[in-house]
């Protein structure tokens, strides 16, 4: 979904602030970093390509190359922002990689570079935000957890683990830096339009046919979309949400609200 296709109208609520997106060229990231423009803010999109999974043409934000799980780069990133603005008011976590596969299944190196990427890849990026961070009056870092971390699907050992860890460490970053004036909140989406629903679905399984699979599972009928997921991070990233703190919030269409439903012919 484009600019052009919002449902929402654009009101300015994030005028003035430096915004930086970790995988800001994938779905939801370019979603999210289209919505800040919109609303008024200087925004990165920090990512590995700028070309990203739905094309460049028309990419919002500044482009700025980050290896999430590089120490020396994500310093890099964090000078090049203080350079130009000597401030960042919004740090949204939201690189992320899955993996389909039980623990058994899982060797060290594929274990490891999952964490590498979702949990340190949190970690980093907020640590070296920090200092930035305290020089803002809306300060607000937005990290990327998962239904996931609550309830499991089968074969997602790995990103269920790294999730969970999402949801902790999101937690103990706001009451550690809440008397700071600085708001964690971690959005915990399900079933979302994007590139990693497809690869989802099972091998052999028409596409048409798991979307509506997927569709069916939920309460709403429906999956989301990354426009549906820039909304909630947009009003996170507000000072409408300036008592927000701490929380996990689930995005999932009511998935995690129901018990599994039987489908009988």
């Amino acid at each position: 979904m484009t600019a052009a296709d919002q449902t929402w109208k654009a009101s300015g609520m994030l005028d003035g602030r430096v915004a930086l997106v970790t995988g800001g060229r994938g779905g939801a990231g370019r979603a999210i970093c289209e919505r800040f423009v919109a609303e008024g803010a200087e925004v990165y999109a920090a990512d590995l390509t700028g070309e990203g999974s739905i094309g460049s043409v028309g990419a919002p934000g500044t482009f700025l190359r980050l290896d999430v799980t590089s120490e020396d780069e994500v310093r890099s990133a964090m000078a090049t922002v203080e350079a130009a603005h000597g401030k960042l008011d919004i740090l949204v976590n939201a690189a992320g990689i899955e993996m389909e596969l039980t623990i058994e299944e899982t060797s060290l190196e594929q274990w490891n570079r999952i964490m590498a990427i979702n949990v340190t890849g949190t970690f980093l990026p907020s640590k070296y935000a920090l200092p930035l961070l305290r020089r803002s009056s809306h300060a607000s870092i937005i990290n990327f957890g998962s239904y996931d971390g609550f309830i499991a699907d089968p074969k997602l050992a790995a990103y269920c683990a790294t999730k969970g860890a999402v949801h902790a460490l999101t937690k103990a970053m706001a009451c550690d830096h809440g008397p700071e004036g600085i708001r964690v909140n971690a959005i915990c989406p399900g079933y979302i339009d994007t590139p990693m629903l497809e690869q989802f679905l099972p091998e052999g399984v028409d596409s048409a046919a798991g979307r509506a699979e997927a569709e069916y599972v939920h309460p709403l009928r429906t999956i989301g979309t990354p426009t549906d997921m820039a909304n909630l991070v947009n009003w996170l990233a507000s000072d409408e949400a300036r008592y927000a703190t701490g929380q996990l919030w689930v995005l999932d269409g009511g998935l995690s609200a129901q018990i599994q439903q039987m489908r009988f012919p």
